[in-house]
């Protein structure tokens, strides 16, 4: 990420994202911002705030999957919350703490997993010295003629499992299981914490024990490599470097803000919706969560906001979180060329995406060009005529289509299915014509 420019980060977001150059620019600069407030003087670091960003635009055209590419791309925690599931405190719903906290055990499990990764290597050399000792146990005798010979036996024995010549062979382990018996803790909105806590607690009045168990070597290398790999693994610095890791490059995608947007001179449930604005405030602008994990800031958090808003606009949520949200970028609608170039393009394309779908079936799958244009129009008619959901047709309109397909592939087997434009008229031309029609059933 330190060398990835804007440039080639809009780059690397057009291999999956079609269209939408504006909020790729956006995005990227507030990446880039990212590695720039690092090089600055630390006096001065504190004080630089992340320009946080609201996407508006209907359903579909990518706002989603712009911030998922990104936080990908950054190696960088990322969560996606939908502000219409948060209520404000004293409501029955999710505090909207929560977002925090889901953010941090995220970012532990991410650190958790590279670090295992670092001590993978490791973990298997001792695993191997663990499941040696379970096929060669030990003997009363330790003379030097013995260990010799026991040392002998030893190597030959690892060669062999090294080879995978032993795999299908049993072997008994003990493995650790809780006795804590199955529990649900209910509590008040806004102490989700404390649930966890009440289960930890209970955790250590039950502790685990060992029980012995009969597995094929395979399967023991495999369990006695996790044990190892946790054993190595310090928790605590794991702990540490993904509090560091969530509260300097942690990407908060919240959805739907349009939801909660209330519109003046309107009652009623707008009053709980503008107090879900102002408990979401304080952590946008910079506040301290309490997590089981201790306390972690939210100053340098990216705060990424995304909404149609259909029936609400921008200006209609309270100013102080306009304040927090300085960059806006508006996406665009997506038209028939950008229907076939998603079709088409990207990295992960359906097109390609179907076809290797059905090579697991041994059928070659393909479509003409002429096919994968009339999806195209057919997608953007239905989306005129009905709701518009964006790309997102695209998936159903393809369902649809190869569903006998998709259906009879198991006795097709062998088969060179090609796809023409004839076909999809014939499969979809009278449902796309018959509004009510396409209403259900696109």
């Amino acid at each position: 990420m330190n060398n990835f420019t804007p440039r080639e980060i809009v780059s690397e977001l057009d291999r999956y994202i079609i269209g939408q150059k504006d909020a790729k620019r956006a995005v990227a600069v507030a990446l880039r911002n990212r590695w720039r407030r690092q090089q600055v003087p630390a006096e001065l670091r504190d004080e630089i705030a992340p320009k946080n960003i609201i996407m508006i635009g209907p359903t579909g055209v990518g706002k989603t999957e712009i911030a998922r590419r990104l936080a990908k791309l950054a190696q960088a925690p990322f969560i996606k919350v939908e502000a219409s599931k948060f209520t404000e405190v004293g409501y029955v719903g999710r505090d909207v703490e929560s977002m925090v906290r889901d953010l941090l055990e995220l970012a532990i499990n991410m650190v958790k997993a590279e670090e295992t990764a670092k001590m993978q290597i490791k973990a298997e050399a001792n695993a191997e010295e663990r499941l040696l000792d379970l096929l060669l146990p030990g003997e009363a005798d330790r003379s030097p003629d013995k260990e010799e010979q026991r040392q002998g036996t030893r190597d030959r024995l690892r060669k062999l499992l090294r080879l995978g010549e032993l795999d299908e062979r049993f072997v008994e382990l003990d493995v650790e299981v809780s006795n804590m018996p199955a529990m649900g803790v209910f509590t008040p909105q806004g102490n989700e914490e404390l649930g966890l806590n009440i289960k930890e607690m209970f955790g250590n009045l039950f502790p685990k024990s060992a029980k012995r168990k009969r597995v094929k070597v395979s399967e023991a290398r495999e369990i006695l490599t996790t044990s190892e790999a946790e054993k190595l693994v310090d928790m605590e610095n794991v702990t540490a470097l993904a509090k560091e890791r969530a509260e300097q490059s942690g990407i908060i995608f919240i959805d739907e803000i349009d939801k909660i947007a209330s519109r003046e001179g309107v009652h009623g449930p707008e009053v709980s919706r503008e107090g879900v604005q102002r408990d979401i405030l304080p952590i946008v602008e910079g506040s301290t969560v309490n997590t089981k994990h201790g306390s972690i800031k939210t100053d340098h958090i990216l705060f990424i906001a995304a909404g149609a808003f259909h029936m609400a606009k921008p200006s209609d949520l309270i100013p102080e979180l306009q304040g927090r949200f300085p960059i806006r970028v508006e996406l665009d609608s997506l038209d028939e060329d950008d229907f076939y170039r998603i079709l088409t393009e990207p990295k992960n394309a359906l097109i390609r995406q179907y076809r290797e779908l059905m090579k697991t079936e041994s059928i070659d799958l393909h479509f003409d060009d002429a096919a994968i244009r009339e999806i195209a129009k057919i997608a953007k008619t239905v989306n005129d005529h009905t709701e518009n959901i964006g790309a997102r047709r695209l998936h159903t309109i393809m369902e649809k289509l190869l569903e006998d397909l998709s259906f009879n592939a198991p006795e097709r087997s062998g088969d060179k299915v090609m796809i023409g434009a004839e076909q999809v008229q014939e499969r979809l031309a009278k449902i796309s014509q018959d509004e009510d029609l396409s209403r259900y059933i696109l």
